[in-house]
């Protein structure tokens, strides 16, 4: 996820987007640093990628393209 680019290019906080998304500061972090793994809490869920994507003002689907 580009989720560092985005968020830097709109000249967001790592607390804002986690307060405009419903996540936690912490989750979103995660999140940003690529630490989610498959089966833990910190794989996001399709409702989180949409509110994430929402935030950004983006399509889901690039949330979801890697580099």
């Amino acid at each position: 996820m580009k989720l560092r680019a985005l968020r830097r290019a709109r000249g967001f906080t790592q607390e804002y987007v986690a307060y405009a998304s419903g996540i936690s500061t912490y989750t979103y972090q995660k999140f940003e640093k690529g630490e989610s793994k498959p089966g833990t809490p910190l794989n996001p869920r399709l409702s989180t990628l949409l509110a994430l994507a929402n935030t950004f003002g983006v399509d889901v689907r690039e949330l979801l393209t890697f580099d």
